[in-house]
């Protein structure tokens, strides 16, 4: 899964629609925006349709930039 559009933000919370690499299903959830999450738990999300992570689909996943620093207090 990648993400494809942030719906919305506060501080470090966000919605947005993830995108599946493999078979193109869309999906909105929750996220928070810190590297960690942008580079380790969105690469492992499953796809709820086709059970693929962007490993699996041979996606050359690039993660979003923060919109805060890590070492910010937001």
């Amino acid at each position: 899964m990648k993400i494809q559009k942030i719906t919305y933000q506060n501080r470090r919370d966000f919605q947005a629609v993830y995108v599946c690499e493999g078979c193109g299903n869309t999906v909105e959830s929750s996220g928070y925006d810190d590297s960690y999450f942008h580079e380790n738990v969105i690469p492992q999300m499953k796809c709820k349709k086709c059970g693929k992570t962007s490993a699996e689909c041979n996606a050359n996943y690039r993660p979003f930039a923060t919109k805060y620093a890590d070492s910010d207090v937001v």
